[in-house]
């Protein structure tokens, strides 16, 4: 869920060994997905453009805290874009940062019949695609106070 990251403080007081994956992703596409879905349970910041950029700023500073603060083992950032650039290194990347040994199922995760039940239930039952990279340039135009609201942390030459 899009506020998860709020306890990635409590995790560790509470599981000072968890190891957390942080995956970050262009903050436009990001915040498109998070305006486009219908969440199960509410999450207000969602349904406006410029509230959806200033919240992103906030989730942008607290991750930048944690990982200043937790030790260096702790956390683990991955980019959307390289996932789908490389997924199986991405995953053994993941995979790694766990302690887990690998299984080539990492990479098959589509081929899984179990229960999902998330917003991107449809998406786990594809292959990784390309086509939600990028796709807030179909928009920009209506984007305006989202835009805005990221102000400074978008960058020219993003992919």
């Amino acid at each position: 869920m899009p506020g998860n990251f709020m306890f990635v403080g409590l995790i560790h007081l509470a599981l000072p060994d968890a190891r957390i994956i942080h995956v970050r992703r262009d903050p436009r596409d990001t915040c498109l997905s998070c305006y486009s879905k219908l969440f199960s349970a509410p999450q207000d910041f969602t349904y406006d453009l410029a509230e959806l950029g200033r919240y992103y700023r906030h989730y942008d500073a607290l991750m930048a805290h944690w990982c200043a603060v937790l030790p260096a083992d702790r956390m683990l950032e991955i980019h959307y874009e390289d996932v789908i650039d490389d997924l199986e290194s991405s995953a053994r990347r993941i995979v790694a940062h766990c302690g887990l040994e690998w299984n080539p199922a990492c990479i098959a995760f589509h081929e899984s019949t179990r229960a999902v039940r998330t917003a991107s239930a449809s998406q786990v039952r594809r292959p990784i695609y390309r086509s939600s990279e990028g796709r807030w340039r179909q928009y920009g135009a209506h984007l305006k106070p989202l835009l805005a609201a990221l102000g400074s942390m978008i960058e020219p030459n993003s992919r």
